[in-house]
C-alpha cells in the first residue's frame, strides 16, 4: 500500500514539473505579403538546455525573420521567449504545425494554429490606374550650362592652337632660292657651281655635258628672249645669227661657231654615247664661259632712269608683301575655321550614331516642350469654382468671349479662362470656368462637341474625337474628350497633327474645363499633359 502511494505521488510531481511550450500569433488573419508574428515561450530551471528551431519554413508560411531570444527571471526559473515572423504571398487558410523546441536534448511539441490569408481588395472603378513611369534621372543643382561652358572653351582654345600652327607654318622659312640680279651672274655662279660637283671627273660626263649645255641655253633665252631650251642646235645656232643681227649684237663667227661646237658635242655625248678626252671636256667648257661672257658685252647698253625704276620697285614689293601678309591671314582664318567646324560635324554625327537624332535634337538644338518637362512647375487655382492643376508655366487670363456666339453670352454669367500658348503654335494649355445665369442641366457630351466647333472655327480641321468617363482624386466625375486634330497655318501656309486632351465638369450649373494639346509626335508634350491631367482637382460649389 506505502509502494503504491510512492508511485502515485513520483507520477504526480513529474506531471506537474513537465516541460511545456507555450504558442501564440499576434493576428489569425492577415494580407498577402503581410507579417505575421508566431512567439514559442517555455519555462525551464535554470540548469535546463532549451534549443529553438531554425528553420525556413514552418509548414506553408514563410520564416522572413527569426527575432532573438528574451528571457525572463522567475525566481529560480526562466521564462524564454522566441518570436519568428511568418509570411504568406498566396490567399487561403494555413495551419502552423507543431514546432519541436529541444529541452535537455528531449523535444517537446508546440500547439498548431490556423491562420489565415486574404487578397488585397482594390476598387478600380474609385481607384484610377496609371502606367508605370520611366525612371527620373536626379537633376544637378548646377544645371547643365557648365556643360556647354566647357564646350565653348574647348572650341576657343583648340582654334587658338591650330590657329598659330597654321600660322607658324606660314612663317617658316622657305628653302632659300637665290635670286640673281641679271642673266649674266646666274650663269656664271651656276657653272662655278657646276665646277665644284666634279661630275666628269667621276665618269657622269653625259650628265655633265647635259648641265653645262643647260646653262648655256638658259641664259640665250633670258639674255636674247629666243627660245633656247626647246630648239635644237642647228635651230638655236639660226636664231642667235638672227638675233645678232636685229638687235645688232656685237657677235663674230668665231664666238657663234664655238658655241655650236660645244652643242654639237653634247648632242654627241647624249646620243651617240661619245665620251671626249679630259683635255676636250676642258676646252668645251672654257668654250661656252667665253662665250656667254661676249655675248653678254655684245647686248647693247640700255639707258634708264634708275632712280625712278628703284622707286617703283620698293612700291611694287611692298604692296606685294602686305598683299602676302592679308592673304595669309585669310588662310588662317578660313582653315581655322573650316577645322573647328569640321571637327563639330564629327562630334555631332558621332552623337547621333551613339545617341540618337532625337538626343540631339532635344539637347543642343533645343526642344521647347523639354524645357517645360524640366522646368519649375506652378501648382494654382484658376477660375470660379477654382479649378487646381499643375502647369509647367503660370496661366495668363486671355478674353475667350469674343470667340462665343451672342446667344450663348447671353446666358453665361461669368466666364473665366487661363492659357499658354495658342491653337497655332506646337503647344496650348487652357482652363476655363463658366458659370450661368440660371440653373442650367449640362450634357457634357454635347458640351465636348461644342467645345470641339469652337476650336473648328479657329482653324482646327480633321477632328476625330473620342470620349471617356474621368474622375479626379477626390471623385469629381467628369468627362473626358480626346484625339486628334490637323491645325492650319494661313500665314506660314503649313498644317500640323495636333493630339488633344479636354476634361469638362458640371457643378450645380456650371462648368469646368481644362485643355491640352500638342504635336502627336512630341512625347515631351505627352509627359506634361499626363502631369497636368493627374493632377487635377476641382473646387465644388459647396467650398
Amino acid at each position: 500500500m506505502k509502494f503504491k502511494l510512492y508511485i502515485a505521488f513520483f507520477l504526480l510531481s513529474t506531471s506537474l514539473f513537465a516541460q511545456k511550450v507555450t504558442t501564440s500569433v499576434d493576428v489569425t488573419k492577415n494580407k498577402i505579403g503581410a507579417e505575421f508574428k508566431l512567439t514559442l515561450k517555455t519555462d525551464v530551471d535554470t540548469l535546463s538546455k532549451v534549443k529553438f528551431p531554425e528553420a525556413k519554413n514552418f509548414g506553408a508560411l514563410e520564416v522572413i525573420q527569426s527575432y532573438k531570444i528574451d528571457t525572463v527571471k522567475n525566481g529560480a526559473r526562466y521564462e524564454l521567449i522566441k518570436k519568428y515572423g511568418l509570411t504568406q504571398f498566396d490567399s487561403g487558410k494555413y495551419i502552423i504545425p507543431r514546432i519541436p523546441v529541444l529541452i535537455n536534448g528531449k523535444p517537446v511539441f508546440s500547439d498548431s494554429i490556423k491562420v489565415e490569408v486574404n487578397d488585397v481588395k482594390v476598387d478600380t472603378l474609385k481607384q484610377k490606374m496609371f502606367d508605370i513611369k520611366d525612371i527620373a534621372q536626379a537633376e544637378s543643382p548646377l544645371g547643365t550650362w557648365w556643360i556647354y561652358l566647357l564646350i565653348l572653351l574647348a572650341i576657343g582654345i583648340a582654334g587658338y592652337f591650330i590657329y598659330q600652327f597654321i600660322k607658324k607654318r606660314q612663317n617658316q622659312p622657305k628653302a632659300e632660292v637665290i635670286v640673281f640680279k641679271s642673266p649674266i651672274e646666274k650663269a656664271t655662279t651656276l657653272l662655278q657651281q657646276l665646277e665644284t660637283k666634279e661630275l666628269w671627273q667621276k665618269g657622269e660626263i653625259k650628265h655633265y655635258y647635259s648641265e653645262l649645255t643647260d646653262i648655256a641655253r638658259n641664259y640665250i633665252e633670258e639674255e636674247i628672249n629666243i627660245p633656247a631650251m626647246e630648239s635644237t642646235t642647228s635651230e638655236l645656232i639660226e636664231g642667235l645669227r638672227k638675233a645678232s643681227k636685229q638687235k645688232k649684237l656685237k657677235l663674230s663667227n668665231e664666238t657663234v661657231e664655238n658655241l655650236e661646237k660645244v652643242l654639237m658635242q653634247a648632242d654627241l655625248v647624249k646620243f651617240a654615247k661619245v665620251k671626249p678626252l679630259d683635255f676636250e671636256i676642258e676646252e668645251d667648257k672654257k668654250r661656252i664661259s667665253s662665250s656667254i661672257v661676249i655675248i653678254h658685252k655684245s647686248i647693247p647698253e640700255v639707258v634708264e632712269n634708275d632712280d625712278e625704276l628703284a622707286l617703283w620697285n620698293e612700291q611694287q614689293k611692298e604692296l606685294a608683301r602686305l598683299q602676302k601678309l592679308k592673304k595669309q591671314k585669310r588662310v588662317r582664318i578660313i582653315s581655322t575655321i573650316g577645322i573647328l567646324l569640321g571637327m563639330l560635324l564629327l562630334f555631332v554625327l558621332g552623337l547621333i550614331y551613339f545617341k540618337g537624332f532625337d538626343y540631339v535634337k532635344d539637347n543642343f538644338l533645343g526642344h521647347p516642350t523639354k524645357d517645360l518637362v524640366e522646368g519649375q512647375w506652378v501648382y494654382s487655382e484658376y477660375g470660379n469654382p477654382g479649378v487646381r492643376v499643375e502647369t509647367p508655366k503660370v496661366l495668363k487670363r486671355i478674353d475667350a468671349t469674343k470667340t462665343l456666339p451672342k446667344d450663348a453670352m447671353a446666358l453665361i454669367k461669368e466666364m473665366q479662362t487661363f492659357g499658354y500658348g495658342s491653337l497655332l503654335e506646337d503647344f496650348y494649355i487652357s482652363v476655363s470656368t463658366v458659370t450661368y445665369k440660371q440653373e442650367t442641366q449640362i450634357d457634357l457630351d454635347k458640351t465636348a462637341e461644342g467645345y470641339l466647333k469652337v476650336m473648328e472655327a479657329q482653324g482646327a480641321q480633321n477632328i476625330i474625337v473620342k470620349t471617356e468617363d474621368f474622375d479626379t482624386q477626390k471623385g469629381i466625375t467628369g468627362k473626358k474628350a480626346y484625339g486628334t486634330m490637323t491645325v492650319l497655318d494661313k500665314v506660314k501656309g503649313k498644317s500640323t497633327k495636333m493630339y488633344y486632351e479636354v476634361l469638362l465638369f458640371s457643378q450645380n450649373g456650371g462648368l469646368q474645363t481644362i485643355m491640352v494639346m500638342h504635336r502627336e509626335d512630341d512625347k515631351y508634350g505627352q509627359q506634361i499633359a499626363e502631369r497636368m491631367l493627374n493632377s487635377v482637382e476641382l473646387q465644388t460649389a459647396q467650398e
